[in-house]
C-alpha cells in the first residue's frame, strides 16, 4: 500500500482535479504520483436498427492528441446525476437521438495509474431522432456504420478510443456467448 505524505501541487479545472502528491512506498521510500479527481461519465453504444448490426457514431476533435476521432457518444456526468441518466442525456446532446431501451454492460477505470474516473457503458436501440438540437461545438460530425466495418476500422488503427473498442469488444462477446437474447433486450 501506498500513503500519502502530503499534497505538493494542485490544478483545480471546471471538472476534474489534478494532485501531485509525496507518497510512502511500502518500502519506506518516498516517491511522487499524480493524481486526478474526475467525475464518473457514461457512454452509448447505440444500435439504430433492430438486427444490432448498424451503430451511431460521433467524430469530435481530441485536443490532447491534436486530432479528430470516431467514438461513441459519451461524456461527464452533472452532479447527482445517474449513469444511466448520463448516457440518455450524452445521447441525445451529441447526436440529437434518444434510446427507448438500454443496457448496461460494462463499468471501468480508463486511466487506473493517475486517475479516480470511472466510465459506465451502455448498449441503447430503439433510437428515435428528435429535433433538438446537437452540440456542435464539441461534435462535427454523426454517422452511423455497420459493426462489421468499425471492425475494420479499430483493426486498421482508425478507431482507437478506448471506451469504443471496449463497447464494441463486449457487446461481441456477449453475443458470441449467446447473452444477448430477445430477453435481455426486453423493456
Amino acid at each position: 500500500m501506498e500513503e500519502r505524505v502530503r499534497t505538493l501541487a494542485s490544478l483545480h479545472a471546471n471538472h476534474f482535479s489534478a494532485h501531485l502528491d509525496a507518497v510512502r512506498l511500502r518500502t519506506g521510500r518516498i516517491t511522487e504520483r499524480i493524481r486526478m479527481e474526475h467525475p464518473e461519465a457514461a457512454a452509448m453504444l447505440a444500435f439504430t436498427d433492430a438486427d444490432l448490426t448498424q451503430v451511431l457514431m460521433v467524430r469530435q476533435w481530441r485536443y490532447a492528441i491534436g486530432r479528430e476521432t470516431w467514438e461513441i457518444p459519451a461524456g461527464k456526468l452533472d452532479p447527482g446525476e445517474s449513469a444511466e441518466d448520463g448516457a440518455r442525456r450524452e445521447l441525445r446532446e451529441e447526436t440529437g437521438y434518444t434510446a427507448s431501451a438500454l443496457v448496461p454492460i460494462f463499468r471501468y477505470y480508463p486511466a487506473i495509474g493517475y486517475s479516480n474516473e470511472v466510465i459506465v457503458i451502455f448498449a441503447g436501440w430503439d433510437l428515435k431522432r428528435e429535433k433538438t438540437q446537437r452540440d456542435e461545438e464539441e461534435i462535427s460530425r454523426v454517422a452511423i456504420f455497420p459493426v462489421d466495418r468499425l471492425w475494420e476500422d479499430v483493426h486498421r488503427g482508425e478507431i482507437t478510443d478506448g471506451k469504443t473498442v471496449i463497447a464494441l469488444s463486449l457487446f461481441q462477446s456477449l453475443r458470441e456467448r449467446g447473452a444477448l437474447s430477445r430477453a435481455f433486450f426486453s423493456v
